[in-house]
């Protein structure tokens, strides 16, 4: 029987070796030390010819691997089956069946393939999702390898001013299932990277930015004291109050865990697959924020969750949402009322205005450094120097409410 150590010497131009276990499997040397290609001598049981299929190269395919394989072919041969000629008619078989996929067969494909790799399924659906809404019901039954970039200009017409977020993701999007197709040789060219010459100039991304309204800096104190101060503090008025004393995120602060916490060191640490960069960060809490967790840790029996109404899961997005609107808290944009997301600008604000070096404020908002040399220098998150910040923004959050 061949084995790994005798096949790693296997010289180019050495007479071949028998792999053993299956008839007529053998390991034909390469052009290097140790490389060879599998290859299996049958008669067909189809034409009474002899031939010889190919199993792949080693040591890419293992010996047990070719082992397998072989045993597959030799159970199509006793059935009156040529493996090769089989092989050949699954090939030809699939080649039609590609000639004529469709636009939305080949999507799903590509998101079979991709979804694995999103960081939560709220991603993963929006993904298909906007292709389902967008362009399937344009495109969708149209074969790939008969589209054009008129076809797709079709599509994204009608939003590409009015919603050009969302049509710059359906872009991107349909790019990528027509190179997919290109890589497979289903499409002889990508007609999604010319879309933009048929469609009228969007508005840069700078002037189509739109703030989250926030609570402007100086009228923090007086609207902690009216909202925290006096009325009982359920789960989603905690969490609000957490993340303004943490100026986390939203998603941050809902899903925090109690082995998140570290109560004595005083520390709340958000794994990477929890933060929108993907990196791990530390949040420095202050004594506010410790006294928030130390209420909420009687209902920790309840579940995993900091902030739960049931235990049985995080509290929602419009449990924030809806503290905000019914307390008509007023934002810096005239007639809407703040955000939970528009606290972190507060709390940016504030610390420019008090003097603290930008580095830290983006550290304590877990700011990705843009700047890939500046980010490569960058070996510590400055927790330390943090603490001081934020339980200053703490103290004067809570100035106006004692």
């Amino acid at each position: 029987m061949l084995t790994d150590a005798k096949a790693r010497k296997l010289k180019p131009r050495e007479k071949s070796l028998s792999v053993g276990g299956v008839p007529g499997l053998y390991l034909h040397a390469g052009k290097t030390v140790g490389v060879g290609k599998f290859i299996l001598r049958f008669v067909s049981p189809e034409t009474g010819k002899r031939r010889d299929m190919g199993l792949g190269a080693y040591p890419t395919v293992s010996i047990a691997q070719a082992r397998k394989s072989a045993f597959s072919a030799r159970v199509l041969i006793e059935n009156g089956v040529d493996p090769l000629a089989e092989r050949q008619r699954e090939q030809a078989l699939q080649r039609l069946e590609n000639s004529n996929l469709t636009f939305e067969t080949a999507a799903r494909r590509v998101y079979a393939d991709i979804a694995p790799g999103f960081k939560n399924a709220k991603h993963s659906a929006q993904w298909i999702n906007t292709l389902s809404k967008y362009a399937f019901p344009v495109i969708g039954d149209l074969e790939v390898n008969t589209l054009t970039t008129a076809d797709f200009a079709r599509l994204l017409k009608p939003i590409w001013l009015a919603k050009p977020e969302t049509a710059s993701r359906v872009r991107q999007r349909c790019e990528l299932v027509m190179t997919w197709c290109l890589a497979q040789e289903l499409a002889t060219s990508n007609p999604v990277s010319a879309v933009t010459v048929l469609l009228p100039k969007q508005k840069t991304k700078r002037d189509r930015v739109t703030h989250h309204p926030s609570v402007p800096w100086r009228s923090l104190p007086i609207m902690m004291g009216d909202l925290f101060f006096g009325e009982r503090q359920s789960a989603g008025r905690e969490a609000l109050l957490f993340l303004i004393l943490t100026a986390a995120r939203s998603g941050e602060v809902r899903g925090a865990t109690w082995e998140e916490i570290d109560l004595d060191s005083k520390v709340w640490t958000v794994p990477a697959e929890r933060m929108k960069a993907g990196v791990v960060h530390r949040v420095a809490l202050s004594n506010q924020a410790i006294r928030v967790l130390k209420r909420r840790r009687s209902f920790a029996h309840e579940g995993p969750w900091v902030f739960s109404h049931n235990g049985k899961s995080p509290i929602s997005d419009m449990t924030l949402t809806k503290l905000l609107r019914d307390h008509k808290v007023a934002s810096d944009t005239p007639d809407r009322p703040a955000t939970a997301h528009g606290f972190r600008s507060t709390f940016r604000d504030w610390a420019s205005e008090n003097g603290y070096a930008r580095d830290l404020a983006e550290r304590a908002l877990a700011h990705t450094i843009q700047n890939a040399t500046e980010a490569a220098y960058h070996r510590t998150d400055l927790l330390e120097q943090r603490v001081d910040m934020m339980q200053a923004w703490a103290d004067y959050a809570h100035s106006g409410g004692n």
